[in-house]
């Protein structure tokens, strides 16, 4: 019997010697740390030290305790360290997307799921972070029955509450203080509530360009898309409003009313310009990006053509669409960054040929190209900005925070596109290389 026990250990152990153990602690040393924030923060040869899953301290390499001491250590000389970057609205359907979503350096996501975007899969491992949306007030219901869909949501798991086109006023504002109580964070999209009405109630966050310049409209305008909000049909109320926006100039009174009541406000915005990037005609193909390798074109709501990278659309809704985002684009997101509007990430995955992981860096590209924003503050909006609008402890790097980190081969400061130069993931401390995420299964 005692010999059957031994042989068994014996067993249990070569089968350990293929799984690396589990790191308690970790330090990583050398490299330029950066924190982006209104005002970033930037230490040259830094370490930063991990216990489990969460960041225990950070700062200058010469000011390390000399007693830290990890089971693991780093060595990140001429490497760059921050936080891991986070899509604000996007969907997490199989492992596939799960892998490019770390690929692309998302360590974070707010999941929305369902319509058109399909079921979500809880099982992905590795997987970023995951917040779950769900919304309320789509369609009219009564107090009674929000607040019970707002019990059955959060004991479900779900964190993030949307709060959608059919509340009224006085629903939004209750809506907003049950979430609140429950600790849930809220987004906005609306319709007979106004957006300064949600500002002036304190909602977080407010998600889509065409849908929080709703307040540019007319009353009339707005409850008719609150009505329909969905609708295709070029002769909808949607897109009526929709060609209402193309009309607008710079300038425009009743645009810079809103930027200022944006800016004014706590309430950051979350354009999702990504929605529609495949109609600006200077688009890319999303398919020649390397992480689209290991993504099926069955699985995204209306994905770009592979040759050509485009939808495959009549003329005259092809030109409706390209119209509309080059007014987001050129118009009325400029208007409301240069009134001091505050902004997140958030890539709209996978709606209309959005695609996980290379979606929120075209957004990133179009927040600093388009609305304007510089390097730095888009790298906040995809990072502390989250921590700003929501309490949560990521986008970071900061004692108590989760150690979702990404160590870069280039300067993201100096070049957006060298946010994608990832070397390594850590997510909850955990390291990933990003070749392995590229293999199918």
């Amino acid at each position: 019997m005692c010999m059957k026990k031994l042989l068994f250990l014996i067993l249990i152990s070569l089968v350990g010697c293929n799984t690396k153990p589990q790191i308690n602690s970790l330090l990583i040393e050398g490299a330029t740390l950066i924190n982006p924030d209104l005002k970033t923060e930037i230490i040259e040869a830094s370490y930063v030290y991990i216990e489990g899953q969460t960041i225990m301290s950070y700062g200058a390499l010469t000011k390390k305790p000399a007693n830290l001491i990890a089971e693991e250590t780093i060595n990140a000389n001429g490497k760059y360290i921050m936080p891991g970057i986070i899509d604000g609205f996007a969907t997490l359907n199989n492992q596939a997307y799960a892998n490019a979503y770390l690929y692309k350096g998302i360590t974070s996501i707010i999941e929305v799921d369902g319509y058109r975007r399909g079921p979500y899969f809880p099982n992905a491992d590795p997987s970023p972070e995951i917040y779950r949306l769900e919304g309320v007030g789509e369609e009219p219901a009564t107090d009674n029955e929000l607040i019970s869909k707002i019990d059955s949501i959060y004991n479900a798991g779900y964190r993030v509450l949307l709060m959608m086109y059919a509340l009224t006023p006085i629903q939004t504002k209750m809506v907003y203080d049950y979430a609140k109580k429950k600790e849930m964070g809220t987004i906005g999209e609306m319709g007979m509530t106004t957006y300064k009405e949600g500002m002036d109630i304190g909602i977080d966050a407010f998600v889509h360009t065409t849908r929080y310049s709703l307040d540019v409209a007319s009353r009339e305008m707005a409850n008719a898309v609150a009505h329909e909000p969905f609708s295709n049909d070029l002769n909808s109320p949607k897109w009526k409003y929709y060609t209402y926006l193309t009309q607008l100039k710079n300038g425009d009174s009743l645009l810079e009313a809103h930027a200022k009541n944006l800016a004014a406000s706590n309430s950051f915005i979350m354009p999702t310009m990504s929605l529609s990037y495949l109609d600006l005609p200077d688009s890319k193909n999303p398919w020649l990006d390397p992480v689209a390798s290991i993504l099926d074109p069955k699985d995204i709501n209306r994905p770009a053509d592979k040759i050509t990278g485009k939808h495959s659309i009549d003329s005259v809704e092809q030109a409706a669409y390209t119209n509309l985002i080059t007014t987001e684009t050129a118009v009325i997101e400029p208007a409301y960054y240069k009134a001091g509007a505050k902004y997140l990430s958030g890539s709209a995955t996978d709606v209309w040929g959005t695609m996980p992981g290379i979606s929120l860096q075209t957004e990133l590209m179009l927040l600093h190209t388009k609305a304007g924003l510089s390097i730095a503050e888009v790298l906040a909006a995809t990072t502390s900005n989250f921590n700003k609008a929501f309490g949560w402890k990521i986008g970071r790097i900061q004692p108590g925070f989760e150690a979702d980190l990404l160590l870069l081969n280039k300067n993201p400061l100096e070049k957006l596109s060298n946010l994608t130069s990832v070397e390594k993931i850590f997510i909850d401390g955990k390291e990933l290389v990003p070749s392995e995420l590229l293999k199918k299964d």
